[in-house]
């Protein structure tokens, strides 16, 4: 029986908002890219929810559920797990690591050192852990939300480029409104809803609401509207690297979740625009003094304001 994309955005959605107030599109698109079948890092300064949202749609599933709190003394089986002798069997037994899960909450992952950060890069990328030889699956799904504070540069490690890549999206929670956080407060004021959040979504309806937004029609012209665009970030003076295949993959797929979402069975130039900045920008390198990451989401619009988005019917 297939579901209506709307009412299942909605009926989750729903859920996160009782325990996170406003947020809604930085909700949503944690939603798309778990849909899309890809990791999220969410990056803002300290204490504005991010593992608090990670934890909020974590618990809204019935899936299993790790966090693993990154500090420069992690060590890479410290995630994957390892090998340990049985003295009682007489053999090793492998004792699984947190990344034998669903959704893995990592935290503040750039306070690892790189080859521990390295040892996400497999189970992200490939959905499989080698351990001593052989290779396991950490888990079906198999959902990765980082954490890092962008501000804060003592005692951290910033991501490479080959690991930022494997983020299908980069969003930012930002501080809440006056009458957000006055309804935080009233919110908060006896106890944490976290507490008693039930989940609202199966294993069984994620899967099956991965499949139907991957059917999910995308006409020639938005196909060539994300390639334009992909191909202007490879251009320019100040632009050491631009966006991969993969990123271009990533964007279609998201697209995809996005139409599904709004109750569509078709792809529209919106979707792409909607989705630009959190999926495109942290794949770009800007040359020094070109701004970081403030100038890599300024560029994203400068070419989504550039590039002519096509008019024809979208429909199948």
């Amino acid at each position: 029986m297939e579901q209506n994309g709307k009412v299942f955005g909605d009926r989750i959605l729903s859920n996160i908002g009782k325990v996170i107030v406003g947020k809604e599109q930085t909700a949503r698109l944690l939603l798309t890219a778990l849909l899309a079948d890809g990791h999220v890092l969410l990056e803002d300064v300290p204490g504005t929810g991010k593992t608090k949202l990670a934890k909020t749609l974590a618990k809204s599933i019935s899936a299993d559920f790790s966090r693993i709190q990154f500090t420069p003394d992690l060590l890479p089986s410290d995630i994957t797990g390892l090998n340990v002798y049985d003295r009682q069997k007489n053999e090793f037994v492998l004792r699984r690591g947190p990344v034998f899960t669903n959704i893995l909450l990592a935290d503040e992952i750039n306070r690892a050192t790189p080859r521990t950060q390295a040892g996400l890069l497999e189970c992200m990328e490939e959905r499989q852990v080698t351990i001593d030889g052989e290779s396991y699956v950490p888990g079906s799904p198999f959902f990765v939300i980082a954490t890092q504070n962008p501000v804060e540069t003592t005692g951290t490690f910033s991501l490479p480029e080959a690991q930022m890549d494997r983020f299908m999206m980069r969003l930012s929670m930002g501080l809440p409104e006056r009458a957000e956080e006055l309804a935080i407060l009233e919110k908060y004021m006896e106890k944490d809803p976290l507490a008693d959040l039930e989940s609202v979504l199966s294993l069984e309806e994620l899967a099956q609401a991965r499949r139907e937004a991957g059917k999910v029609f995308v006409h020639e012209s938005i196909r060539e509207y994300m390639t334009d665009i992909v191909e202007a970030t490879r251009q320019g003076e100040e632009i050491l690297l631009g966006v991969s295949p993969r990123g271009t993959l990533a964007l279609l797929r998201c697209a995809k979740a996005c139409a599904w979402l709004d109750g569509r069975d078709y792809c529209i130039p919106d979707d792409i625009r909607a989705l630009a900045v959190p999926v495109l920008a942290h794949r770009i390198v800007l040359g020094y003094g070109s701004g970081g990451t403030g100038g890599a989401v300024n560029l994203v619009g400068k070419i989504l304001s550039s590039v002519s988005a096509p008019t024809e019917v979208f429909e199948k």
